[in-house]
Formats: structure tokens, sequence, C-alpha cells
């Protein structure tokens, strides 16, 4: 067998033809190639002709290639250092049932691109689409000279024995190189890709490339790569380098000077074969082996503008906004704290010489209205800010069913002396008398504090400071392993470059040293800092209330809302976690870590509705372990529903029958006031008052008020596990924040409504928080469902709803959530502190229980 082969020279004779060689060495490695490729040991080459042309740009060359013929295009242009210059290769092959492909093989001084036509892309589960056009870029390698010479070659070739008709055409790419704030249009599609280079003008450090298109479909990626060769630009190999994130109608990638040293970088905007990454529908085809699928028109028009990102002022205008902001309240505080010292300061003057003022500015300093002049003597005679009613007779209670039990002040000044190792919660209860008292007592129709309110003040304070060293450790311990979780994530998306990894506003994401987001985690500092204040406050109040207490103090004594700050305590300290696990999420978002932002949420609302309960009932409150407990109940169905819950209605199903069931046990345990028990003649007793109370003798219930908070209650959350079992909602962590919300802001309405109805009044300074924080929590709604990011979808379905940002250049709507909802919580947390300060000089078997 001979094998020959003819080359042709680029060295033309004067008649044209072509000096031709037999170079045996050649067609013998050729053979071994072709055989290699899966052409057979069988196959005979009797020539090969291969034949070079000296081609030009912007010519279309329509040829025939078959095996027997290879056809190289050389070309030559002039690049310089200063101007850089795009070349494109499009390719269409015009004949149909081609038993071999036509393979492109592009030599270049540095590199070397190939690819075959036509161009077999696949996809999900080995699909195969085949492309009959394909138009590539070459990859523009640097030069040093001012001006340099470059040729390149064109290789067609083909293993198919039959003609192969195609079109070449070889053309420059006028805009190449893109513009500072000029926004760009082209169109790409899965086997026509395109790519510019953009490079960093003087000044600028970060810049911020968004790309947009009117057309969700068909799914897109964009990418951002060094200026180096090869330039990876195919649905299978646009991820091996550089950053990338797909995209349907918005993208946008910030990126810095310092991760490239050649001060410039390309644009890659690829299509993908399949729009299931971008939340897509899969369209079905019949799986067959080898078998090739019409992808049909995948072209998209797309827009692409660079714009300068901002710079080092606007950060540091965005830090001292932050900062100042939050400052100011410290400062408000600072004299609001003032004020009242000075207004202390003049009460106790009115109570060393009540002689010295009228009746009216002594009732205006002491904030109360006198009922009558007889008050005024009372304040003198006993030297406290006791009303003669609140040293009216014990009788008086008793025929008001009140139950007041008078002590001795002088034991109660005893008993402080104490330590408080000696001295346990059960302590009290075991006393028989006590036992079969507290039946009767929590039983009555009408209940007043002094009520419940009977245990030792010392055992009350010691279990409610168990609710902040607990939340303390709990925080210690969930915190250290999310911080290492989240610097993972952001360690993860440096190195990938995988942008698809978290769920940032792509649009106001402004990255700062490792972190890709910096406003977002910033934004939540004033949640550590209004935490901290609210901390602060608290400590002052129980300074001053021990001090009180060491002096024996009536007031401090018997008057008022028994004082245990351990649950503000616990508050402060999960409103300060929130602000930092808040960051955390913020640092790389996504739906893996969402119950970082979520968990010390549920935390904060048991914490205030458990508050609230215990102002009135501090006996009978939960205990931490249990308050905690149930927490965590809450946080472990979060995450199963985020994980589990999405379209699973079985999952539904029992978390509606769990809720519902939930809220009826927690419904009797508040009607009764914890008096009745849960076991096998549960059901009998059940029978027995239906029959009693309805059937036999339709009566009323005992406690009016208590059942009108339960029945609402009740409503409320049989809505909402209704709504949650018919619609599914994807966002299953939001949701039950939502029915912890509502409960906080039932039981709160209800707390206020009755307070006002058992003629009790709200002092200036709650009522002002109150508005505050009402017109403060209304326009931090409207901030937080603008929905800037979903994990709910897929990122290029999430970028969609990508915004600029709105304040100072710096921050976006969701910042503005943050710093809006932690002023909101904190003037909450007031609210809360405060609402009961006018009962501080009424007895408490005058305070009404509901």
């Amino acid at each position: 067998m001979v094998l020959r082969s003819c080359w042709k020279s680029r060295h033309k004779t004067s008649s044209g033809h072509v000096h031709c060689w037999t170079r045996p060495g050649f067609a013998a490695l050729l053979w071994l190639c072709l055989t290699h490729l899966g052409c057979g040991t069988g196959a005979v080459w009797e020539t090969k002709k291969v034949v070079q042309k000296d081609a030009e740009f912007d010519v279309t060359y329509n040829e025939t290639v078959t095996s027997d013929n290879q056809t190289i295009y050389a070309f030559n242009h002039t690049i310089s250092r200063n101007k850089t210059e795009g070349v494109r290769v499009s390719v269409d092959v015009l004949s149909e049932g081609l038993e071999s492909p036509i393979l492109f093989v592009v030599r270049q001084k540095q590199a070397v691109l190939s690819f075959q036509v036509p161009l077999i892309l696949r996809g999900l589960y080995q699909r195969k689409y085949p492309y009959a056009h394909v138009g590539r870029t070459l990859c523009q390698p640097p030069t040093r000279a001012a001006s340099e010479t470059q040729y390149f070659f064109v290789d067609v070739s083909t293993l198919s024995s039959l003609g192969t008709h195609y079109q070449l055409r070889v053309s420059r790419v006028d805009h190449f190189t893109l513009h500072t704030d000029k926004k760009f249009s082209f169109t790409a599609s899965p086997s026509q890709p395109q790519y510019f280079k953009y490079v960093f003008p003087d000044g600028v450090d970060t810049v911020i490339v968004k790309v947009n298109s009117e057309m969700t479909f068909p799914c897109s990626v964009m990418s951002i790569q060094d200026i180096l060769c090869p330039v990876y630009d195919l649905d299978n190999n646009v991820a091996f380098i550089g950053m990338y994130q797909t995209m349907t109608k918005k993208g946008a990638i910030t990126v810095q000077r310092k991760d490239f040293p050649s001060n410039s970088f390309y644009v890659v905007v690829v299509v993908k074969t399949e729009d299931e990454a971008c939340g897509g529908p899969l369209r079905f085809y019949p799986l067959r082996p080898d078998e090739l699928i019409d992808a049909g028109n995948r072209s998209k028009a797309i827009d692409v503008v660079v714009s300068p990102a901002i710079n080092s002022e606007v950060y540091v205008m965005g830090m001292l906004f932050c900062l100042g902001i939050f400052l100011s309240f410290y400062l408000l505080t600072f004299l609001v704290a003032c004020l009242e010292n000075k207004r202390m300061n003049k009460r106790r003057e009115v109570l060393l010489n009540p002689a010295d003022m009228s009746p009216a500015e002594t009732a205006s300093l002491l904030g109360k209205t006198p009922a009558s002049p007889y008050e005024y003597g009372s304040i003198a005679d006993n030297g406290s800010t006791l009303s003669s009613e609140a040293v009216t007779d014990s009788a008086t209670s008793t025929d008001n069913n009140y139950g007041y039990m008078e002590r001795s002040l002088d034991s109660v000044g005893r008993s402080r002396q104490e330590s408080l190792s000696s001295v346990e919660e059960d302590d009290y209860d075991t006393l028989a008398d006590i036992d079969s008292d507290k039946n009767i007592v929590r039983t009555k129709k009408f209940l007043c504090v002094s009520d419940l309110a009977r245990k030792d003040k010392r055992i009350l304070s010691k279990k409610y400071q168990i609710y902040f060293w607990n939340i303390a450790t709990i925080a210690v311990f969930y915190a250290l392993p999310v911080i290492q979780l989240v610097i993972t994530y952001q360690t993860v998306v440096n190195v990938t470059g995988n942008q698809d990894i978290c769920y940032y506003n792509f649009l106001c994401a402004h990255p700062l040293g490792a972190l890709s987001a910096f406003n977002n985690i910033l934004s939540n500092l004033g949640y550590v800092m209004l935490g901290l204040l609210f901390l602060l406050i608290v400590l002052k109040r129980d300074i001053v209330h021990n001090r009180a207490l060491v002096r024996n103090d009536l007031n401090a004594l018997e008057c008022g809302i028994p004082k245990h700050f351990g649950l503000f305590y616990a508050m402060g300290t999960a409103l300060m976690m929130e602000g930092l696990l808040s960051a955390c999420y913020h640092v790389c978002p996504n739906y893996t870590n969402f119950q970082f932002d979520t968990s010390f949420m549920y935390m904060i609302a048991g914490l205030c509705m458990l508050k609230l309960y215990q102002k009135r009932h501090p006996d009978i409150n939960a205990s931490a372990y249990t308050a905690y407990a149930c927490l965590a109940a809450v946080i472990f169905f979060s995450v199963l529903g985020v994980v589990f819950g999405r379209g699973n209605t079985v999952f539904w199903i029992v978390f509606s029958v769990i809720h519902i069931l939930a809220t009826l046990l927690l419904s009797t345990q508040l009607y009764y006031m914890g008096r009745w028990r849960l076991d096998s003649g549960i059901l009998r007793r059940m029978v027995y008052v239906i029959y009693t109370d309805c059937i036999r003798q339709c009566s009323g219930p005992m406690y009016i008020d208590r059942m009108v908070l339960l029945v609402m209650g009740n409503i409320v959350n049989w809505s909402l596990a209704a709504y949650g079992l018919i619609e599914k909602p994807n966002d299953f962590a939001s949701y039950l924040l939502a029915i912890a919300i509502c409960n906080l802001l039932l039981y709160f309405a209800f707390y206020i409504i009755m307070k006002l109805r058992s003629g009790e009044r709200i002092q200036c300074l709650p009522v002002v928080c109150i508005l505050f924080t009402a017109v403060v929590w209304g326009f931090a709604l409207f901030f937080f469902f603008q929905g800037l990011s979903t994990w709910q979808k897929t990122p290029a379905e999430s970028r969609e709803h990508n915004r600029d940002c709105i304040l100072l250049s710096f921050f976006d709507d969701h910042d503005i959530w943050h710093f809006l909802s932690s002023i909101a919580m904190f003037g909450s947390f007031l609210v809360l502190l405060t609402m009961d300060d006018d009962l501080d000089t009424v007895q408490r078997d005058k305070i009404y229980v509901f």
C-alpha cells in the first residue's frame, strides 16, 4: 500500500501551480491518527490533497470538503499594544445527513481553537443537541511590541467520503472593547457565544458589569475571565475559570482591579442548551442512545454595560451614616435619663417638703391626678407616694375578691438578708397550707397581681435570671459553628467563582476584603448596638430597683408590677444575637442557612410573649428550660419545613395537626392558670364539663376576658393552619415567623385593651414609644416586602428581583429594612419595659390580672 501526501507551499510559481512533494512520514502519522479516530484499519487512503489558501477578512468562502482533501486558510492581521481588535470565525454547514462532522482547527501564535460542525452540545441526561451554525471569537494574546503582524490558520477537514458543503467567514469585531458606561448590544446562542474585553481606566479600581435582556429564556451564563488563552466560552466549560453566574433577564458581577494583574478582563456570555438551570421547563424527549435533538432557535438579544462601582469615600460615608444613626439613640437615651433624673430629684424634694408646693404641682410631679385633697395628706403623713387608695383596709380587697395578703415590712426586710443559695423555688410550694390554698386563689373569678405574686422575690429573680444565662450559652454554642460555616461558604465562592451559591442583590453588593456584600452585613449593626443599649437601660432600672429594695422602699416591695429583669436581659441578648446571625446569613444568603437569620427572631417573639404574660402572672410563668425547649421545637420544625416542606402534603398535614393541638393545649393551660392535668382522666373530665355547663345548664364561661383572648387566638391560629395546609407556601421559615408575630400582636393588643378597660392609664413615654414603633414597623415592612432576592427560586430567577442601591449609593431596600426593624424592635422592647410604669405606686391587690 502506498501512502502519499501532497502539501501546498505558500510560494506559487508564475503559472500558479503548486509545488508538491511526497512525505511518507507525515502520511503514516496521518493514517495512524485517522485510524485512532475510528476510521478502521481497513480504510485505504490513496491520496490526501492538502490545499493552503491565502484568505482575506470579511469574505465568505463556499467550499466542499471530503476525506480526500484538506483546506488550510491563511490569514494575517496587524495588532498593536494600544488597540485591541477581535477576530471572529463563523461557519455554516450546508449539507444535511452528514455521516461525519467537519473539523475546524484555528492555529494561532499562542493558542489553538478547535471545534466540529455540526457542533454537538450535551444537556441533562446526556441529551445531544446539534448546531449547524457556529461562531467563535479568537483569543487575542497580548503583544509587547507597539505593532506586530500575526498569522493564523484555519484548517478544514473531515472523515466523510461524501462531499460536504460549508461556508467560512472570518471577520473583525469592531466593538471588541467595552467602554465605561456605554451600553453595547449583541446576540448570542449556544453555538455562537460572545465575549468582549474591558480595560480598567485610570482611577477606577472596581466596576460592576451588568448584563440585561428583554427575554427570560433561553437561559444564559455570564462569566468574567482573565486575559488568557484559551477563553472558555461554551456551555460545557464556561465554569472552568473566573467568576460566573446564570441569568434570565438580569445579571451583575462586581469586578475588582486587584483580581486581574493585566488590569483588564473578558466579559463572556454563553447561552445554555437547556433552561432547567434558570428554572425553565425541561422539554420531554424520548431517551434513545445517540439520538440528536433539535433545540430550535435559542438566540438571545443581550445588552451589556460596565459602570464604575463606588469608591472608598462612599464606603466611609456609609459606615459613618450607620454609626451615626444608632449612636444618636445613645445620645437621646442619655438626655431622657438626665431629664428623668431631674424629675425624680424634684419628686424627692416634694416628698420631703410637701408644704412648699401646691397640691396641683405635687400631683403633676408625681404623675397622677388626685381623687381628693385627702390624698396629699396621706402622702405627707406616710412619707411615700402611696395614695389613700393604696392603704385601704384589706377587708375592702376581700369584698372585691382580690384576696390580698398583707405582709409585714419587717419580715420582708429580714427575708432579703438571707442567702439566695439557701432558697429554692419549690420551698414555698411544699408547705401544706399553700398547696391547698393556691388552687383556691388561682381559680377565683377575679384575680389581682397579689394573688399571683406570692412566691419569694429572690426565688423568682433567680428563676428568671436563668433565661439570660441560658440564652447566653445558646448564643455562644450556636454562633461559633455558624461563623465557621459562613466563612467556608465565602471561601468557596471566592475560590470557585460560582456566583450562584449565594443569593445577593448583585446590583447593590459592595465587596470589602473577602466579603462579597459588605453593605448587607454592616446594616445589621443596629441590632447589636440597640440590643446593647437596651441591656444598659435594663441594668440601670435593675440597679435602681435593687437600691429601693435595700432601703425597704414600700413602693418597690408591695406596689406595681413585680420587677423581674431576667427576661429583659434575655430579650436584649437575643436582639444582639439576631444582628450577629443576620450578618452571618448575609455573608452568603441561601436556603441552607436561612435559619441563621430567623432562629433568634422566633426567640424574640417567644420571649416578648412570655414577658407580657409574666407581668401579671409572675408565679406561674414558664421556666426557662420549658420555654427554650419549646423554642427549640419551633426551630426544629422550621428546618424540617425548609428542607422537606415544599409541596409536601404529608408534612403540611402533620404540621397543621401539631399546630392546632399545641394551640388547644396552650389555651387550656392559660384558661385554667395551670390548674389542670393531662392524664388518662382528661377525656372523662371534658365530657363532664360539657354535660354540666352546656347540656344540663347553659352557663357562660367563668373567665370571660380570658375566654375572649383565647377564642380570638384559636381563630387566628386555626386560620393560619388552614392557609398553610391549602396554599403550602414555599417559604416555610417566614410562614412560621408570621404565626409567632400574629400571636404576639394579638396578645399585645389584648393587653393594651384590657389595661385601659381596667381603668389604668399609659404614661407619656410608653405612648410615644408605641406610636413611634408602629410607624417604624409600617415603613420597615414596606421595605421588607420589596423582595430583592429569594432563595425559593433559582439563582437566575432571583436576580430578576435585584435592584440598584437607593440610599447613599451604598444601601439597598433590604439594608433599610435592617435599619428600621432594629429600631422598631428596640422601640417594642421599650414599650414592654415602660408600659406599666403608671402602676408603680398602686398596691398589687388593686392591679387586675388579665
